[in-house]
């Protein structure tokens, strides 16, 4: 207990799935949390219930203004930014190729997984740079890093994720600001939904239940991954244990990138 002691750290996409994991486990480490999400209810409940070292902020990601407010609001509550961990997500504009939509659904798909990534390192790194410290983590995904594990748009974004990670952890090395991405493997949230038939789901049944076993037979390791398995990797990340950390891509995904077949889950 006590590794994030004294710092400040803002999760977006915190009021669910690994978002909502990572907040509980930062809070409990001692850091003081942002949440930034859209789901009002789920964010200001679990504000409400670990107290005031967390509150919530409403936030669009692929809006400047929004995480320009969502930085802003970290520092004046707090008065430093520590972690900022670009975590806001959702499967996207999937199907075959020849029948991408290239409406609003590509573009809510890059605005809040890509967009809000960039806007997210922007505005961490004009109060971290000052500060001369700071981790700055994103989720991205083995999708990015091997083919059949994810939707097309949803796959390229997350590559792109990588490839920024890399770039920006060039340039801000020289101001002690980490920057690093986390790759998970098949991790029961609710981020499945839409690609699970309805009827495969009962009246009363949670989809990570139904996913968990699922995930489980595509990892060699035999357990589906958790949002604690990514939150413990932010936590290493956001934490004084990775001070010689950056510019990485790290993967948590039970072995799943050792196979070579495409992954049905």
């Amino acid at each position: 207990m006590g590794r994030l002691a004294g710092k400040v750290a803002v999760i977006t996409g915190g009021s669910s799935g690994i978002g909502e994991g990572t907040v509980r486990l930062f809070a409990r480490e001692g850091a003081k949390v942002v949440i930034a999400d859209l789901q009002d209810d789920q964010g200001n409940a679990i504000a409400n219930e670990l107290g005031d070292a967390v509150i919530y902020q409403h936030t669009d990601v692929s809006s400047e203004s929004d995480v320009e407010a969502l930085v802003k609001l970290a520092v004046d509550r707090f008065g430093r930014l520590d972690c900022f961990f670009n975590n806001a997500g959702f499967g996207g504009v999937s199907g075959e190729i020849d029948q991408t939509d290239m409406g609003d659904a590509y573009d809510a798909t890059v605005g809040a997984m890509f967009t809000g990534v960039v806007l997210g390192m922007k505005h961490a790194a004009r109060v971290m740079k000052p500060q001369g410290s700071g981790s700055i983590i994103s989720t991205a995904s083995v999708a990015g890093i091997q083919g059949g594990l994810g939707p097309h748009v949803y796959s390229g974004i997350k590559a792109g994720v990588i490839g920024l990670t890399r770039s920006v952890g060039l340039e801000l090395s020289a101001f002690d600001i980490r920057v690093n991405c986390i790759c998970p493997g098949g991790i029961a949230t609710p981020i499945f939904a839409p690609m699970i038939e309805e009827e495969a789901v009962g009246s009363n049944e949670d989809i990570r239940d139904v996913m968990r076993p699922r995930l489980a037979a595509t990892h060699p390791i035999g357990r589906s991954g958790e949002p604690e398995d990514i939150g413990n990797m932010a936590l290493f990340l956001a934490s004084d244990d990775s001070t010689l950390v950056t510019g990485q891509q790290l993967v948590v995904d039970g072995g799943l990138t050792s196979m070579h077949s495409r992954a049905e889950v």
